[in-house]
Parts: structure tokens; sequence; C-alpha cells
């Protein structure tokens, strides 16, 4: 009687387990010194935000896989809570994810944010930027971060960040690209 309950229970782990395996992206990770790819996407408010229309400002653009979820809701925080910071660094925070733009503006209105958070539901950006992952059944944006400058090139890439203190990460390095 022993046998079938440990088997029960090694099948369940190994289940467990394998749905909780976030895959790699499709595409490579752009690297430093490359442009950024281009885009245009909706936001929150249902505005089209294109990438060339922030030319001259540096431009913090980081993938998270859900909204609503507690390690996104803690990466937007710490963002939110920063954003004096990269205002005066000149710096611009866009947020995308999978989700629609109805979603983000339910998160945005429920936490309080003020950025701009994109919608990428095809999938084309977040794969273009090599941030698509697979989780369980469906599809999400890995936490990864590209930091443009005014130029528009990549000069900095964050790939599975940690949520609680990425806000200061992009800021020391901005700060260190900027002296």
């Amino acid at each position: 009687m022993k046998k079938p309950i440990l088997f029960a229970l090694a099948a369940a782990v190994v289940l467990a387990v394998s749905l909780l395996t976030v895959h790699a992206a499709d595409q490579p990770l752009p690297s430093v010194g490359q442009v950024a790819p281009t885009f245009t996407l909706p936001s929150q408010d249902g505005s089209q935000i294109s990438l060339e229309s922030f030319r001259g400002k540096w431009v913090v653009l980081y993938f998270y896989p859900k909204d609503m979820t507690q390690g996104c809701t803690i990466e937007a925080h710490n963002f939110q809570r920063d954003q004096a910071k990269f205002d005066a660094a000149n710096a611009v925070i866009l947020g995308v994810s999978v989700d629609t733009p109805d979603s983000h503006k339910q998160f945005c209105t429920k936490e309080g944010l003020t950025f701009r958070l994109l919608a990428d539901p095809e999938h084309k950006v977040v794969d273009e930027y090599g941030s698509l992952g697979h989780f369980a059944t469906f599809t999400i944006a890995n936490r990864n971060t590209f930091l443009i400058d005014p130029q528009g090139k990549i000069v900095k890439v964050w790939t599975k960040v940690d949520p609680s203190h990425h806000s200061e990460e992009v800021l020391a390095a901005l700060s260190e690209l900027k002296k």
C-alpha cells in the first residue's frame, strides 16, 4: 500500500517541476551595441507607443511575465517609487508583457502605476527581444531588461532579474553610463 502512495507522490513532484519550468526564449537576446529593434505597441490607455518616439531619451525597456502577480507587482512598484529619479536622468520606463491593454489598465489602476505598460499579446516584440518564455501551458515574457541610450542603441542587458532590487540596478547603470 505504501508503494502506490510513493509512486503517486513521485509522479506529482515530476509533474510540478515540469509545470514550473520556464523555457528559454525562441529568439536570441539582442546584444549590447546593437540598435534596439523598433516597435509600436498599445499602452494601458489604448494609445500606440513607438520606441522611435523616445529618441533623445534613455529607455528602460523591461519585460515581465504577468500583470497582478507578486514579482511583477514588486518590480512595478519599485520602478514607480523611483520614477522621479528616472525622470531626472532623462529616462522613460516601458514595461512589456503579453497581457492585453485592458489588463494593463486594471493593473495600473489597482497599483497606482503612472509609467507606460505595453501590451504584446501576439508576442511579436517579446520574441524579437528574445524574451518569449513558456510557463506550463501558457506563454509569458521572461523577466529581462534592456537599457537603450538616447541614440537607440542597447547599452545594457539584464536577464532573469530579481524584481526586488532591479530598479536600483538600472539607476546605478544609468548613473555610471552617463559619466
